[in-house]
């Protein structure tokens, strides 16, 4: 779908299915024609841009609403949320909206108390794990194993993420992702820090180093390595351009190999227009484009989850409140006492 046609769609959309997902059903999504114009200026701080598809959705709302001008500031996420930290402690508030890569960058900035309160007829459309009072997830991702299916089978796989660092696999891995990281925070949070250090230590004995989880997944498809550690939505994509690709999706089950992380946006500044403007990425139009082609997992009811990802009945995320995932700092030093980083 090109900008030209997701523009078109933000006026009308064909009714969508449920999201098959085992939570709480939130309420309907709401469809563009049915917010309220948005008329002034915000400066944005976007950590990500998913090779432009987040640039189209901020695109589409801007001709949408020609009394609205967005100055966007793109950056990595973390180094977006420490400029937000480090313009509030000096006195200076640049930004009015933040959307970020993940939400441990997001816990970064409520947990300084910069986040503005949301209305709870915002944040009630989202499914009831991902409603929180000050920041609002946008879509949602899943750890998986992508692995290589000329050497495995789904039932080769561990459904226990500890099991894969006394395993024979060799295994891809991008441990300066954002992603990765909050994947090894969370299992800092769900083990401890001795335990996770000594699953670092093993599976580094045979892990292939990767700059981004897209490389990690291409590097399975390639037969680099058995199997690898990435958010679901990248084998999704190389799966579309390649309907043949010689890689399939395992998930473990309730621990942080099968973390449900998710993208988000907070607002930093006061004012209906800010709220507005987060209304319109939780609208039909943005949560189906966002499904659609970057195959991330829509968070409000009544938009089709992605297509090629399997039934997300069956899977069992672990209990994690995702604004922990702001505790960083002990997982970077931790990676880096193992030598990873």
């Amino acid at each position: 779908m090109q900008r030209r046609r997701f523009i078109q769609s933000m006026a009308a959309l064909a009714a969508a299915g449920a999201l098959p997902f085992n939570l709480t059903q939130a309420f309907a999504a709401v469809s563009v024609d049915d917010l309220p114009k948005l008329k002034g200026e915000l400066t944005l701080y976007l950590g990500r841009g998913e090779g432009g598809l987040y640039e189209n959705v901020l695109k589409a709302i801007e001709e949408r609403n020609p009394e609205f001008k967005l100055r966007i500031r793109r950056g990595p996420t973390a180094s977006l949320a420490n400029a937000i930290l480090a313009e509030a402690k000096a006195g200076v508030k640049r930004a009015d909206l933040f959307w970020a890569v993940d939400s441990g960058a997001i816990g970064m900035v409520t947990s300084a108390g910069l986040a503005q309160p949301l209305p709870s007829d915002l944040t009630g459309q989202l499914h009831e794990n991902f409603q929180f009072p000050n920041w609002t997830p946008v879509t949602g991702r899943i750890r998986t194993i992508p692995f290589n299916t000329d050497r495995l089978k789904a039932e080769d796989i561990p459904d226990d993420i500890m099991a894969l660092a006394d395993s024979d696999f060799t295994i891809g891995w991008a441990p300066a992702y954002a992603a990765f990281q909050s994947f090894v925070t969370a299992m800092r949070i769900l083990k401890g820090d001795v335990v996770t250090t000594d699953w670092l230590r093993g599976v580094n004995a045979r892990a292939k180093k990767f700059a981004g989880e897209l490389g990690v997944v291409m590097a399975v498809e390639r037969g680099e390595v058995d199997l690898g550690l990435a958010n679901h939505y990248y084998s999704l994509r190389l799966k579309s351009g390649k309907p043949d690709a010689r890689v399939d999706l395992a998930f473990t089950r309730n621990d942080a190999g099968c973390l449900v992380n998710a993208s988000g946006i907070l607002a930093l500044s006061e004012g209906e227009l800010s709220v507005n403007f987060i209304r319109y990425l939780l609208s039909k139009e943005v949560q189906t484009y966002l499904a659609e082609q970057a195959y991330e997992i829509p968070l409000v009811d009544g938009v089709k989850a992605p297509e090629g990802l399997p039934n997300l009945e069956l899977i069992s995320p672990p209990d994690v409140d995702l604004t922990k995932l702001a505790d960083l700092r002990p997982t970077i030093d931790l990676m880096r006492n193992v030598g990873i980083l």
